[in-house]
């Protein structure tokens, strides 16, 4: 039975949501302060943290579970829907983010897809599947309709980004820094090239992707529908 963190300094919200994970199986910790929170950590499976909380705040929360515990799926819940207050959460090292207000049920799907993808209680493997694109990044392999794909170092990264965080969109500036590193003195342009060269060995259509969008001005988002 997988046990949820569940970190978040509303009463309320603290039971509907404890009760639909506990239906759906899950054990529940429950508290509602970050810093009360840092020794329970180390008790669970999947974490859900709120942005805003006494003690230590949900991003203080998250850095320090990252430091600690590298492998522990986050979710983030915040009323801050801004793409910048996103990109600066999943920076932080969240797994994924939801926006306030939502549906308990919403919240339990996400989840569930937190400990598939991370195999936390479930005994699978950490691997992403997507429409027939499967990437396990402990092996670092690519699989496309069960064929596997060779990617460079580059393209396998900027691929992991993008297929973690569908819908999101990423400019050129931020994969240049999470792929290239904050001091790489190159143009946004080579980011067009790999992905380029990506889409190619994916078999993927620029014009009307399968996986990799184009977000026209700004950069590229892994697209999160059929």
């Amino acid at each position: 039975m997988p046990t949820v963190l569940l970190v978040d300094d509303d009463p309320a919200l603290l039971e509907v949501l404890s009760a639909y994970l506990e239906r759906e199986g899950h054990s529940v910790l429950l508290c509602e302060d970050g810093l009360a929170a840092v020794p329970l950590l180390a008790q669970a499976d999947v974490a859900i943290l709120d942005w805003m909380l006494p003690g230590l705040s949900g991003i203080e929360l998250l850095e320090l579970a990252r430091r600690t515990l590298p492998n522990l799926p986050i979710l983030l819940l915040t009323a801050r829907g801004e793409e910048d207050d996103r990109v600066r959460g999943l920076d932080a090292g969240a797994d994924d983010y939801v926006v306030k207000p939502f549906s308990p049920r919403e919240i339990v799907s996400r989840i569930r897809a937190l400990l598939r993808r991370s195999g936390n209680g479930t005994g699978q493997k950490n691997a992403l599947e997507v429409r027939g694109l499967t990437l396990d990044p402990e092996r670092r392999t690519v699989l496309l309709e069960g064929q596997e794909r060779t990617l460079s170092r580059l393209e396998f990264d900027l691929l992991h980004i993008l297929i973690q965080h569908p819908g999101l969109v990423w400019t050129r500036e931020r994969l240049l820094e999470r792929v290239w590193g904050p001091d790489y003195p190159g143009v946004d342009r080579v980011v067009d090239v790999h992905m380029n060269a990506l889409r190619r060995k994916l078999n993927d259509d620029a014009i009307e992707p399968r996986f990799l969008e184009t977000v026209r001005g700004v950069g590229y988002r892994f697209r999160d529908t059929p």
